[in-house]
């Protein structure tokens, strides 16, 4: 942190509030080179992340629309919900760790699928089936085959 008088890095912090209303942080700091005081605001920088749809629409990322859709796909899935936001946080946080703060959809479905293969078979293909977008039977065949052949090896 540099000094604004004498623009020296060499401080100390002599005081420091936390506003847990507005997350921000005050540092009372004082210069170790001039002795003059001064303050720093410390906020938290949130990284938007931004979500290229098929049709090439960009829409920032929404962790409730996704827990939705995980949620609309297993209903009838004894899967608790705690498991589904474990799964959702794990997400979030895999996305926000990435480079780029755009994610294709289609990405994010097959975190989504991944997961869910190993929490809950049926979940998986009743995901998948929306996620894919099955047509016919022999779409869900074709997804049964692959579970089939991932868990007998």
């Amino acid at each position: 942190m540099l000094c604004p008088f004498c623009h020296k890095d060499s401080n100390k912090v002599i005081d420091k509030r936390d506003n847990n209303e507005t997350g921000v942080t005050r540092r009372r700091r004082e210069c170790l080179i001039c002795t003059k005081r001064f303050t720093t605001y410390e906020r938290i920088e949130n990284i938007s992340l931004h979500v290229v749809k098929r049709s090439g629409k960009i829409e920032e990322f929404d962790r409730e629309k996704l827990k939705r859709g995980v949620t609309r796909a297993v209903k009838k899935r004894l899967i608790p919900e705690s498991v589904i936001d474990e799964m959702i946080d794990d997400i979030e946080l895999k996305l926000l760790n990435r480079k780029t703060s755009e994610i294709k959809s289609t990405e994010i479905g097959k975190m989504v699928l991944t997961r869910l293969k190993k929490i809950d078979t049926i979940g998986y293909l009743l995901f998948a089936s929306v996620y894919r977008d099955f047509n016919c039977i022999a779409d869900f065949e074709e997804a049964i085959a692959e579970l089939k052949h991932v868990t007998s090896t």
